[in-house]
């Protein structure tokens, strides 16, 4: 069997990534397993993007390992929802896990055992979430504040229609960086325009506040 190391360290507290690798090795030789590489992000837990954890998915994803051992789950997941996604794959890859201080092997049964109570907190974190956020809307609705996206007024949609006019040519990315939106806005309005819902003066078609 051949394992990954994954540590990873905050650069605030200038930590050393050896006490979480020093561990994992010992653990390995222990059981007779090969480590066929040490990966060490130097970042923060809650960033999205971390480098060596990527790569560390890529060799899982070509089963170029058999197991990962992490020293403890918060080292491994970004957030809760992480976590479990990222150890949901892992099993249906067919990898192992383990979490060395919390004493977690995804092979055995006790280690799916928690796996599935994990996941189960998950869920309810998210429902959470969402009850929240429907809970806040209905408030700000019933306080008579308006939900969604602002639309933006008319003069605005004119000055963002008068550069697209003036050079039709023009790329929607220079529409939008002259015309001080975003591209997205300009692709809309000038599908609009297009397709006659605006006019040029930035009003809607029928629009009686004219």
């Amino acid at each position: 069997m051949k394992a990954a190391l994954y540590a990873r360290v905050s650069t605030v507290d200038k930590q050393d990534p050896e006490m979480q690798l020093r561990a994992l090795r010992e653990y390995c030789r222990a059981r007779g397993i090969d480590i066929a590489g040490e990966y060490v992000d130097r970042i923060s837990g809650a960033k999205d993007r971390r480098s060596s954890l990527d790569q560390l998915m890529d060799a899982a994803k070509k089963r170029q390992i058999d197991m990962i051992a992490v020293w403890k789950l918060d080292r491994w997941g970004r957030s809760l929802k992480h976590l479990v996604t990222s150890l949901d794959e892992l099993n249906s890859l067919g990898i192992s896990f383990v979490s060395f201080q919390e004493n977690i092997d995804l092979s055995t049964p006790s280690g799916r055992l928690m796996f599935h109570v994990i996941a189960a907190m998950a869920e309810f974190e998210r429902e959470l979430i969402r009850e929240r956020v429907i809970a806040g809307v209905a408030n700000a609705r019933a306080k008579g504040k308006r939900i969604g996206r602002k639309g933006l007024a008319p003069i605005d949609i004119k000055r963002i229609l008068n550069v697209y006019i003036n050079d039709t040519s023009r790329s929607v990315r220079t529409v939008a960086k002259i015309g001080k939106t975003s591209p997205a806005t300009a692709a809309r309005i000038i599908s609009d325009y297009k397709a006659g819902r605006v006019d040029c003066d930035g009003f809607r078609i029928g629009n009686a506040s004219r």
